[in-house]
């Protein structure tokens, strides 16, 4: 497991069965995971230092996490 905050199996600890099967079973989710993860990576490297960059551009990236985030969520909160 990573370290990286925000991690989706940290952000829904009760989802982590669904994620993984519909990771699986449906490739528009897959992705939208992909693209999380991506964004959280760059997200969280911004915010050490490790690759930093403008208050705007930071910005930016976070409400694509959190638009991601929603999206995942409205997938996940359907199944059950």
């Amino acid at each position: 497991m990573s370290n990286t905050p925000h991690a989706l199996a940290e952000e829904f600890p009760d989802k982590i069965e669904v994620i993984s099967r519909l990771k699986q079973e449906n490739a528009h989710f897959a992705r939208l995971m992909e693209d999380y993860q991506e964004v959280n990576d760059a997200v969280h490297r911004a915010e050490t230092n490790i690759a930093p960059t403008d208050d705007l551009h930071e910005g930016e990236m976070r409400k694509k996490r959190m638009a991601l985030k929603d999206e995942i969520w409205k997938m996940l909160s359907a199944v059950d």
